[in-house]
């Protein structure tokens, strides 16, 4: 069996190499054009196209999918798999043949363009992974396969993801084997669908008048991307990791909790302790350490 693959990050590199991995003959990758990235604005290409390149792969990168059709055709495949690719396809592309998504949720939850995310930042304790059939509604298709996978208190994205995506690997292996065998059974979603949206920046931004724990899950969710801040006297400080605490009474949200061992900061009826993270002046430090360079903040802005 010969595939069509379309995914660009890290998610979808490791679900490719599952692919082939597992002997299965890859017609070509498709994933987003090389992007400038960080502050020297140097040409950044997919984690997809690094590997495909490696692996002697043709790679197509397009802005936009539809617009390629008759070029995709040509390929010669049997089916198409996405992974984290971020581009609906048309009805036109759809009726090229057989397409599988590999989705990192419990579809119908979570559907759209950040399922591991928005679990993190809801602080779910199970989620999973959905093989369905492409289908022009978002995220809307059949099922092949589906399954759980437990949410651990130490998990952050890189973390959440990495398990998830070995998991991907798993589900759609056995999804093309039962297509291969002429076997595989759809079956419809059932339940209220849930959705995502993508994530900005000021997505990032703490909130010390909500709880400790939904601050908690924004940085789990964010904090390697696109990152978690707050601001002291107008500066921004990133955090990096942190924890809940119980709250202290004496204390206000934003304000300071004067502990000489813990960088601890009062949230709405919780306290969260600032555990790692990136100073105004671009130092990594652990917040202890940042808190012994404080002089006269009571409070966070």
């Amino acid at each position: 069996m010969k595939i069509l693959f379309l995914g660009s990050p890290k998610f979808a590199k490791i679900v490719l190499e599952g692919i082939l991995n597992a002997g299965y003959s890859v017609a070509a990758v498709i994933c987003k054009p090389d992007k400038p990235a960080s502050r020297g604005q140097k040409l950044q290409m997919p984690d997809t196209k690094i590997f495909a390149l490696e692996k002697g792969i043709k790679v197509l990168q397009f802005d936009s999918v539809n617009k390629h059709i008759d070029e995709i055709k040509a390929l010669g495949f049997d089916l198409f798999v996405t992974a984290s690719f971020g581009q609906i396809l048309s009805r036109e592309f759809l009726n090229i043949g057989l397409g599988l998504n590999v989705h990192p949720s419990l579809l119908p939850l979570f559907r759209g363009p950040t399922p591991i995310q928005t679990a993190l930042m809801q602080n779910e304790s199970v989620t999973g992974v959905t093989i369905q059939k492409m289908a022009y509604e978002v995220d809307a298709g059949e099922i092949i396969e589906q399954e759980k996978l437990e949410i651990l208190p130490q998990d952050d994205y890189v973390s959440l993801e990495e398990r998830l995506a070995k998991l991907s690997v798993t589900l759609l292996l056995r999804a093309l084997d039962k297509i291969e065998k002429g076997h595989a059974t759809f079956v419809k979603q059932e339940g209220t669908p849930t959705f995502t949206k993508l994530i900005t920046k000021e997505d990032g931004r703490l909130d010390f008048t909500r709880s400790a724990l939904e601050n908690y899950g924004v940085v789990r969710a964010l904090a390697h991307n696109p990152g978690c801040y707050f601001e002291i006297n107008g500066q921004r400080v990133k955090v990096l990791s942190a924890r809940v605490c119980e709250d202290n009474m004496l204390y206000l949200p934003k304000q300071i909790i004067k502990d000489k061992n813990h960088f601890l900061i009062e949230c709405n009826m919780s306290s969260l302790e600032i555990l790692t993270l990136i100073s105004p002046s671009g130092k990594t430090m652990d917040g202890k350490a940042f808190l012994n360079g404080l002089r006269n903040i009571e409070r966070v802005d």
